[in-house]
């Protein structure tokens, strides 16, 4: 339950959903019971979002596409991962290798990508899914059987990162999904913003600070040059350094990259972005309430890409670049919808679509970016060669 007024906008889920969404509230109620009354936001999010069984990631309810919850640049047109592999298979012609995605979604990348690298006569050694959700590994199982049967074969399942990788990792849209912490400056320093589960009702409640978000509202101000005034809230995701030094030090040779909404630290933290970036997705609404639908809905924040350059450049890697997902795209040979789709008038203004979709700075050009780093590769994608915003991180 919530003590929001979200509800009332939404679409009512049905009643299988709904008691789905009782178990995993359930389970919340149990960890607030087990800290004392309370528990940081970041467990909250990382409950309702990977709880075994219950959570948005882990249960089977379908989230991508027109069919879930929201839809991602491969579920708006195959042209993405296209674009992708234009630059996929220069790293894959000079360092051989594997692909690993994380974190597959749908599923519709892995094989829009192993479509277009076919039809370029390019082949990874193997494609392989680093994917904690056995629900969406079936799924995918079957979307990659269908779409590209000659390619198969060469993809494999993962249920943690390889030691090594030559070639290329790709993550889309994933660091977005990992727990934030949520947190308010006070006059004192700054308080967390946690969760308390009085009278059954899911709420926001102020937690004490630590040193660790002293720190991080240190480097916030900073990065800024500015002090946060009181009453200002944001998030903070305490595993994305971590988790993209981890995956810099696994690349041997080739290419990491990252597509995600997100800007760097000192856009995401300007003064006047005083509500923070925390967003939900339910049937394809957006809206600003967790607590709502437990178990049923997408929670994500966006990616502080100045940590993301930090993290990977520490542990040894060169930034190639950081750019907008349309002048990405656009550099990548991005099709021409008339000239694509021949003669066809319903293909042309189709494809017209899609484009507008992926580019358009209301739709996704804008808000996502495009980061890649290399070890022990010399050339650069083509994507970024054009608009490099490295300077503004």
């Amino acid at each position: 339950m919530s003590d929001q007024p979200d509800a009332e906008l939404l679409p009512r889920p049905s009643a299988e959903a709904l008691a789905h969404s009782d178990r995993m509230q359930t389970r919340i109620h149990e960890a607030i019971a087990a800290r004392g009354g309370a528990i940081r936001f970041a467990e909250f999010m990382d409950l309702a979002l990977y709880a075994p069984g219950l959570g948005y990631y882990s249960a089977g309810a379908t989230k991508f596409g027109a069919a879930g919850d929201f839809v991602t640049a491969p579920e708006v047109s195959a042209v993405f991962a296209e674009c992708l592999a234009t630059g996929f298979a220069e790293v894959l012609g000079t360092t051989g290798g594997d692909i690993v995605e994380l974190g597959a979604g749908s599923g519709m990348l892995a094989a829009g990508l192993l479509g277009a690298l076919q039809a370029r006569n390019v082949f990874p050694q193997r494609y392989r899914i680093v994917e904690v959700s056995a629900d969406l590994k079936d799924r995918q199982r079957r979307l990659i059987a269908d779409k590209v049967p000659a390619m198969s074969d060469r993809v494999e399942w993962l249920d943690a990162l390889p030691a090594a990788v030559d070639g290329v990792i790709v993550a889309n849209e994933l660091l977005d999904a990992l727990p934030v912490e949520r947190f308010r400056v006070t006059d004192s320093g700054g308080e967390y913003l946690g969760v308390s589960g009085a009278d059954s009702i899911l709420r926001w409640t102020a937690l004490p600070g630590d040193e660790p978000l002293r720190r991080q509202l240190q480097l916030i101000e900073r990065t800024t040059g500015a002090k946060l005034p009181d009453g200002y809230v944001s998030e903070w995701c305490p595993r994305l350094s971590p988790m993209v030094a981890d995956l810099s030090s696994r690349l041997q040779h080739g290419l990491l990259m990252f597509v995600d909404y997100g800007l760097p630290r000192r856009e995401l933290y300007h003064p006047q972005r005083d509500r923070g970036s925390l967003i939900c997705h339910y049937r394809h609404r957006a809206h600003a309430d967790p607590f709502l639908f437990p178990g049923l809905q997408d929670i994500s924040a966006w990616v502080d890409f100045t940590t993301v350059a930090e993290a990977a450049t520490g542990a040894g890697l060169v930034l190639d670049g950081f750019t907008t997902q349309a002048h990405f795209l656009i550099d990548s040979g991005l099709p021409d919808p008339q000239a694509r789709a021949g003669s066809d008038l319903r293909s042309r203004v189709e494809l017209s679509r899609q484009v507008a979709a992926l580019t358009l700075p209301g739709e996704m050009g804008e808000r996502f970016k495009v980061m890649a780093f290399s070890r022990d590769w010399d050339a650069r994608l083509p994507g970024l060669t054009g608009k490099d915003l490295s300077g503004s991180l």
